[in-house]
């Protein structure tokens, strides 16, 4: 039999390899990963051109039909969570390559969340970076996150988990969503409010969990973010373009809000001179939510089984 050959994609930790035991298929399948992001469509077509197995991390390279149509050999794509937007399922489907995901874990991006928090409220960066560099000792008063207020909009998996933590600060928590009940908010024992404006205009921390679909895109527009509170946080580790990204920065600019936590960019990797790297109210980190140890063993080694599965006719895990 044919030893088919397989790709990871943007393995920025050059780590994947070594997630699970792929050496066990090494009679079956070659394995190469690719720890650089390509950019330009043309190198990506003409990289992919051999390969009949292509693992792609998160939405970090879409595989848009234009890109699909191009590369004839593929037979599997297989994307770490079981969801992708970036792929495009649809041609797939109607011209017979399979898509498998995997398990994704909710507590890393909870976790990460809560750094954001706790780095803007108690200023943990520029107090570490004036420390580092022999300067003032001392030079900001912390926001205390105990009675105080977070709005999270969206109370699904992580959602539920970042109220959990709130109320174990010792913080009022509120919640708003486009599908949110009061019977679910009251079932975690959060507080419903009606309407976003009431949301956005009543809480010291916003931090938003959706997903992002048409009918979500740009949920958080210029008009939003004037609502909130001068001294108000926006988190987002969900996705960029539930918030207007040129309304938010013309909102950190002006100070109309205290500040931003970001773990997500409408165009990643974030371009070197974008100006989220300049704005000193902003903390960011690079896609960070779901890098963790345990995601990346769970991503890889279901990644190896869907692959096993695959090479003996009944696959897993299938999206389409």
């Amino acid at each position: 039999m044919k030893r088919l050959n397989c790709i990871i994609l943007d393995d920025y930790q050059d780590i994947s390899l070594n997630m699970a035991n792929f050496s066990k298929l090494n009679d079956k399948v070659n394995f190469t990963n690719i720890t650089y992001h390509i950019t330009l469509k043309e190198e990506l077509i003409n990289l992919l051109q051999g390969y009949e197995i292509v693992v792609v991390m998160r939405e970090r390279t879409p595989l848009t039909a234009d890109i699909l149509t191009q590369l004839p050999n593929l037979k599997i794509i297989i994307t770490s969570g079981m969801r992708n937007s970036s792929i495009d399922i649809n041609y797939c489907k109607q011209n017979n390559i399979l898509v498998c995901g995997t398990s994704s874990l909710s507590e890393p991006p909870v976790e990460l969340t809560w750094g954001l928090i706790l780095s803007l409220s108690r200023n943990i960066i520029s107090e570490n970076s004036s420390l580092k560099n022999n300067q003032n000792w001392q030079t900001t008063i912390g926001v205390d996150l105990y009675d105080n207020t977070i709005g999270i909009i969206g109370l699904g998996k992580i959602g539920k988990k970042i109220a959990n933590i709130a109320k174990a600060f010792g913080m009022k928590v509120s919640c708003w969503s486009p599908n949110l009940t009061k019977e679910r908010a009251d079932a975690e024992n959060v507080v419903f409010v009606a309407s976003k404006e009431e949301l956005l205009s009543s809480n010291s921390f916003i931090s938003i969990h959706l997903v992002l679909s048409n009918s979500t895109y740009g949920l958080i527009g210029e008009k939003d973010l004037r609502l909130m509170r001068k001294d108000a946080y926006l988190i987002n580790t969900s996705r960029a373009n539930l918030v207007d990204q040129n309304a938010l920065v013309k909102a950190l600019q002006m100070r109309w809000i205290a500040g931003a936590g970001l773990d997500v960019f409408a165009e990643e990797p974030l371009p070197r001179n974008h100006v989220f790297r300049t704005l000193p109210n902003v903390v960011i980190t690079p896609h960070l939510g779901y890098v963790s140890l345990r995601n990346y063993k769970a991503y890889y080694q279901e990644c190896l089984e869907n692959i096993s599965a695959f090479l003996e006719q009944n696959p897993i895990r299938q999206i389409s």
